[in-house]
């Protein structure tokens, strides 16, 4: 396989795998393509390198942007602006977590929260829902904690630790 082939794939795998965390193929792919690119690129660099449209390119720098995980650079005599990823796969790991915590988990512990108002008054449906969702409530709460915890360390206290889990 030659460099381009291998870029190539990389980005189209780095692409698949963004679902998993919750944004977009396209997204994901220029994600990649700032990650193996050894300088900042432009907007157009980045639609002719994907075929993609300019709003699309546009509307993907900006949530990627907004995720903390690409950083706009400007370059001294340049007009056009300049696109770079954040390359330190610790922070990306903890600002895909962030992110996906602020999404996803908080919504739920949210709704958990209201749901567990419920008055039971002596109903076993009722008491068994309310049962359910304590259960829920106490996993989703020690998964927060976690993960605030790990948004927090340090990468070679995560993975010291992760050596250990597995050992």
């Amino acid at each position: 396989m030659n460099l381009a082939e291998g870029k190539e794939k990389f980005i189209q795998s780095w692409g698949a795998l963004g679902s998993s965390w919750g944004i977009n193929r396209t997204m994901a792919q220029i994600h990649a393509l700032l990650l193996i690119s050894p300088e900042p690129l432009s907007a157009e660099d980045i639609m002719e390198g994907l075929q993609v449209s300019r709003g699309n390119a546009n509307m993907n720098l900006r949530a990627l942007m907004d995720w903390g995980l690409v950083y706009k650079e400007l370059k001294p005599g340049e007009r056009r602006e300049f696109f770079r990823a954040e390359k330190d796969m610790w922070e990306v790991v903890k600002k895909i977590i962030i992110q996906r915590k602020k999404k996803e988990l908080a919504p739920m512990l949210k709704v958990l929260d209201e749901v567990s108002t419920v008055d039971a008054a002596g109903d076993p449906q009722a008491e068994d829902f309310l049962k359910v969702i304590r259960d829920i409530k106490l996993f989703s709460n020690k998964a927060d904690a976690t993960l605030d915890t790990l948004t927090r360390a340090d990468s070679n206290w995560f993975v010291g630790t992760f050596l250990k889990m597995v050992k």
